[in-house]
């Protein structure tokens, strides 16, 4: 809440087109459903892979395509991208099914503190005011360390799957089967993203 608070005073309006909002509520819906339905458990575990990458893919294919989602994306301050990090705290939640049996060791607590640290971080480089030059160079720090966490987690998710199925259960029914569906092909197009828009502003003459 505060932190919606405080983006909405810092950063520069740029209104949601329709057609993206319609889209991505769609998108959430059909996340949710699936979640819902627990139709996760009924694909082997390389197809939920299959999914969150695939669905990475067609993120970063409709930016560079399409020309309204590409031109919304790149007027947003780059803080809204970083900001979008935040729901990186769902990384207490992995840690809470840990102490449950729910999750395995070697995903939730190293996953876990992994996402709060990016999250906090994702606050800190977003919220607290810089000069340019200085915010610049802390996006481009933290992008780094929070694209290398997420790769990390996505690998060592499905390297434990391939082991057990079942030790990875969690992550097939609500509300966490929402990461390989909708949020971590999210959150990995951004990071890219980001590493473009800061190109991009290092180098400005080059397309």
């Amino acid at each position: 809440m505060l932190s919606s608070i405080c983006v909405s005073i810092t950063l520069p309006v740029n209104p949601t087109p329709l057609l993206i909002r319609i889209a991505i509520w769609t998108w959430l819906i059909a996340a949710l459903f699936v979640g819902n339905s627990v139709l996760l458990q009924r694909l082997p575990l390389p197809a939920i892979q299959g999914i969150l990458v695939g669905l990475t893919a067609l993120c970063l294919v409709l930016y560079f395509k399409v020309l309204i989602l590409r031109t919304w994306i790149d007027r947003l301050d780059l803080r809204a991208l970083v900001l979008l990090h935040t729901t990186r705290l769902v990384g207490f939640y992995f840690l809470i099914l840990y102490r449950r049996g729910e999750l395995p060791y070697a995903f939730a607590v190293p996953g876990g503190w992994g996402d709060i640290i990016v999250a906090t971080l994702a606050l800190l480089v977003g919220l607290l005011p810089m000069a340019n030059a200085a915010r610049h160079r802390a996006i481009t720090i933290w992008n780094v360390i929070g694209f290398v966490d997420i790769v990390m987690v996505v690998i060592t998710a499905g390297r434990l799957g391939l082991q057990n199925s079942q030790q990875m259960r969690a992550l097939t029914y609500l509300p966490l089967s929402l990461l390989p569906t909708f949020l971590v092909p999210l959150i990995v197009a951004s990071h890219l993203i980001i590493f473009l828009r800061l190109r991009r502003e290092t180098f400005p003459n080059e397309t």
